[in-house]
């Protein structure tokens, strides 16, 4: 599989990524097997996706405990990143503290979770507004000269907020969302990322099932579904994304591809964008997002892409 350098670190990463909200994340989802989990980020390592994204606050640490379970025998294979934050209670309400401190605190449970001594790629949540962010990125810095990190990045970062936690030294990797149907960094954002050397990495990169292409006007989230939240199924929007998703669909069968694969290339084809960290519930997922690496556009096809999302 294909990589690109993460940021100013020596890290390569796959370009096709795996996002693990799902596995272990029992806050987000109903009925979240964990057996399934652990095989599915071990099928995403046989299938040389080696670039795997956590956060402490998926199942408030599970993710990552499952993680380490699943790759207690192949760490030197993968690159790992996870985040912290976002305050752990047990409960869904969430508090934002970036206060170095308590990142300090986050980091080392993580990687005791992770059964880990270091962690690849470390990332800042969300900021929290109230402590200036070259002070919370500059504790990251520090992780990294104690050999805890080996890269760090921030997520859910503002231009200014960015730009502010650069003050303290460079970014590797800012994480944010990033879709066809969601593009709104791709104006100042993935530029300076691409100026500044640091790799922009998508969440949110399949507008949460949306571009997998199987959806209809008759679908309707459950009342406790997160998605509510994401921005892509408003009423009135989603009637539009999904006259959108139609025609992209047309796109990839005169491409004979999958959407998918047309979605993440898309994303992959921005020189900023270093991983695209597709998320997966069942092995058939992984493993489609897997041979989306195989497929290349041409500038024809993102020009025509571009024209039916703008």
């Amino acid at each position: 599989m294909k990589t690109r350098r993460l940021g100013h670190s020596p890290i390569n990463i796959t370009e096709i990524g795996l996002g693990t909200n799902y596995i272990g994340g029992h806050n987000l989802y109903d009925a979240v097997d964990e057996d399934q989990g652990i095989r599915l980020v071990q099928q995403a390592v046989d299938l040389g996706i080696t670039f795997i994204d956590t956060a402490d606050a998926y199942g408030n640490g599970r993710s990552e405990e499952l993680i380490g379970i699943a790759l207690k025998d192949r760490w030197k294979k993968v690159v790992i990143a996870t985040k912290g934050g976002i305050t752990l209670d047990g409960t869904s309400t969430k508090e934002i503290d970036n206060d170095p401190a308590y990142l300090r605190r986050a980091l080392v449970d993580s990687l005791r979770r992770l059964g880990r001594d270091y962690v690849d790629l470390y990332y800042i949540h969300k900021p929290d507004g109230i402590t200036p962010p070259e002070e919370a990125f500059g504790a990251l810095l520090r992780f990294k000269e104690e050999g805890l990190i080996r890269a760090a990045g921030v997520s859910n970062f503002e231009l200014p907020a960015l730009k502010a936690a650069m003050k303290a030294g460079p970014v590797d990797a800012l994480q944010s969302r990033f879709n066809l149907l969601q593009r709104e960094v791709a104006t100042e954002i993935l530029p300076f990322c691409e100026e500044n050397g640091i790799s922009f990495i998508p969440w949110g990169p399949l507008a949460y099932g949306l571009l997998g292409g199987k959806y209809t006007l008759e679908f309707k989230l459950s009342a406790s579904d997160w998605r509510h939240d994401s921005g892509v199924f408003d009423p009135g929007l989603f009637e539009r994304n999904l006259a959108i998703v139609e025609r992209l669909k047309r796109l990839a069968e005169k491409r004979k591809v999958a959407l998918t694969h047309l979605a993440i290339q898309w994303l992959l084809s921005k020189p900023a964008v270093g991983s695209v960290i597709a998320g997966a519930k069942r092995a058939d997922q992984v493993e489609q997002n897997a041979q989306a690496d195989s497929l290349e556009l041409t500038p024809d096809d993102i020009s025509e892409i571009d024209s039916i999302v703008e």
